[in-house]
């Protein structure tokens, strides 16, 4: 799973915990619906790390206890995989 990935999965794990919808995660955060909306859908990609701060305020938690989840323990980088297709 590559980086995008695991963040979109964080983020749906953690909007289910919190039984809320990625709309009310947009709101909470400060963010244009569109702006998180068109991350999730893979429209947009590489989310600023300002934008994921104010996700993790939107939970309540800090950018630590995001990135703390076996969902990132196995992460690889995107380029690699490319790289190796050739």
């Amino acid at each position: 799973m590559n980086l995008e990935e695991a963040i979109r999965k964080r983020i749906i794990n953690l909007a289910i915990e919190n039984n809320i919808t990625i709309n009310k995660v947009s709101t909470l955060a400060g963010l244009p619906h569109t702006t998180l909306l068109s991350f999730m859908n893979n429209k947009a990609h590489d989310p600023r790390i300002s934008t994921l701060l104010h996700i993790c305020e939107a939970f309540n938690i800090t950018l630590t206890e995001f990135f703390n989840d076996p969902i990132f323990d196995n992460v690889v980088d995107e380029e690699e995989n490319d790289d190796k297709d050739t």
